[in-house]
């Protein structure tokens, strides 16, 4: 067993955006681990076939939690959800979200709210609704950042914006929730193998949507998530997946004029 399934093995993990994807992943590494799990997510019919099928593989039966990060409440019901059922809670990861992109003039005050409906304050609802048990446990909270957090492109600006709201919501609160014992670890993929971008501005999903991304440049989000686990057992504060994303966070610490170049160059094709 390695360290990261010591780690998990036995613990209590919230998952919100569980139903597929990231979070899907998530759930079966972590199923594997012998951790427990209350998987919390809004397409139902979606996160009753993934419980079925863990279950299925005699790895314990996860509890499934009906659940809009965008609504009040839902979160607080499914922490007490999984207190019933579980009776304490040691971990959060806070992975739910979506991408609205286009450029500015094409976008209203509307799009960029509905993004941060979720990607933030979705974020910020998770952890309020588990902090009391998390810092009982002495435990993790995991927030599902983005390498966009650190270098936007033209065109995706309301996304852009939302993971650096939350890369900036996580360097305020690791310093203030350590004294807790409690640490936080803020994820930052580059492009991962997920649903995210088969999904539309409005937070529909569409399955036939073909990735646009070639295959080459995106991790396959078993591998991601590896990276993802490990890190969050380990406590640390950040961690960048992907080589491409190392690469642009790099630049953008040391030589972030190499971004500004590589946005303007876009962003002059996608004008002509």
């Amino acid at each position: 067993m390695s360290r990261t399934e010591q780690f998990f093995s036995d613990k209590v993990v919230l998952i919100t955006g569980a139903s597929s994807g990231i979070g899907e992943e998530l759930a079966r590494q972590l199923s594997r681990a012998g951790a427990k799990l209350t998987l919390a997510a809004r397409r139902t019919e979606l996160l009753k076939a993934l419980v079925e099928k863990i279950a299925a593989a005699q790895r314990g039966k996860p509890l499934a939690v009906a659940c809009d990060v965008t609504r009040d409440g839902d979160l607080e019901r499914a922490v007490a959800e999984s207190l019933r059922h579980w009776g304490k809670l040691d971990v959060a990861i806070a992975n739910a979200g979506f991408g609205v992109v286009g450029p500015l003039k094409k976008l209203s005050l509307e799009d960029y709210r509905r993004q941060f409906e979720t990607n933030v304050f979705g974020v910020l609802r998770t952890i309020y609704a588990v902090l009391p048990e998390i810092e009982k446990a002495k435990g993790r909270i995991a927030i599902m950042g983005s390498i966009s957090g650190w270098g936007a492109a033209p065109g995706t600006s309301p996304y852009a914006m939302s993971k650096f709201a939350l890369r900036a919501l996580a360097n305020c609160i690791t310093p203030e929730l350590k004294g807790c014992g409690l640490k936080v670890t803020l994820i930052s993929p580059g492009f991962v193998a997920s649903n995210i971008r088969r999904i539309d501005n409005r937070g529909k999903f569409h399955p036939g949507a073909k990735d646009p991304l070639p295959a080459w440049l995106v991790m396959t989000t078993e591998k991601a998530v590896r990276q993802m686990l490990r890190a969050v057992a380990r406590g640390q504060r950040e961690v960048i997946i992907t080589g491409h994303g190392k690469i642009l966070v790099a630049l953008e610490r040391f030589a972030p004029w190499i971004n500004r170049a590589i946005g303007r160059r876009i962003s002059g094709k996608a004008s002509s």
